[in-house]
């Protein structure tokens, strides 16, 4: 991976930590490194889910694609702020 797509994924998963975040109820009690590594395995399990589905290129914004990787924030916050080292 070149150098342009490590900082590509840095930034799309905070962007997507960011918005799994705020879909979470609640305050969270996990850093901001936190949500930045959980935004980054959401976005590249959620792209690979929906080349799975089949719905990664689309003609227009890659909507779906966007929802499942928001999801998987959530659920990634949302576990991770269960943990009892995060309390």
């Amino acid at each position: 991976m070149e150098i342009s797509g490590v900082v590509s994924a840095i930034l799309i998963g905070v962007v997507i930590g960011v918005l799994g975040r705020l879909v979470v109820p609640g305050r969270q009690h996990i850093g901001v490194l936190w949500t930045v590594v959980v935004g980054i395995a959401a976005a590249l399990l959620g792209s690979a889910i929906a080349a799975g589905l089949g719905v990664a290129d689309t003609g227009g914004p890659d909507w779906i694609e966007w929802f499942v990787q928001i999801a998987l924030a959530a659920l990634g916050v949302a576990a991770l702020n269960r943990t009892p080292i995060h309390r």
